[in-house]
């Protein structure tokens, strides 16, 4: 939360912001020999209309949902290292053009700094918005390659583990 309040430190208390603290992340890795998929709901974020920007974290710790508790503690010790990169965020602006004072579904592209296991990629996430009064729904399906965070998957487990991992979100964002 501490970089959501950093990002948005400087708006006045009259700019409409959009806010969650219970967002939903789900991943999933479909590999040769086994199906990782895991789940938080504990993604927060902000979103000013005001000039389309955004910001998102998640912690590394809170997915659950693993198929064996032995993939949690690989995903939080081996590859992600948790203790040492305890968030992923994403923070940036939306592309398109959008009236958010109107409510409707509109398709948008995400362009921002994506961290995950301290590394920054930039990313360009295609999303829907479905804005109905003070609220606004967001939904993202997108890939990612563990390659360019530097997460390395040892040979010996290659064919349990996918190289492109799948990335669900769907959150509500209120007006605070």
């Amino acid at each position: 939360m501490l970089l959501i309040s950093i990002v948005f430190s400087s708006y006045k208390i009259s700019v409409a912001l959009y806010k969650t603290k219970s967002g939903k992340v789900t991943f999933s890795s479909d590999a040769p020999l086994e199906m990782i998929k895991a789940t938080s709901t504990k993604l927060a974020g902000i979103l000013s209309p005001a000039n389309k920007s955004f910001a998102f974290i998640v912690p590394m710790t809170s997915f659950e949902g693993f198929v064996q508790p032995l993939q949690k503690e690989h995903f939080n010790e081996n590859y992600i290292e948790s203790d040492k990169y305890p968030n992923a965020k994403f923070e940036g602006k939306i592309v398109e053009d959008i009236d958010f004072s109107k409510d409707g579904s509109y398709n948008v592209r995400a362009k921002g700094k994506f961290y995950i296991h301290g590394v920054q990629e930039t990313k360009t996430i295609k999303c829907n918005l479905i804005i109905k009064g003070k609220q606004i729904k967001v939904k993202s399906k997108f890939k990612l390659l563990l390659e360019d965070y530097g997460i390395e998957i040892p040979s010996v487990v290659n064919q349990k583990i996918s190289e492109e991992i799948n990335v669900d979100i769907n959150l509500s964002l209120l007006s605070k």
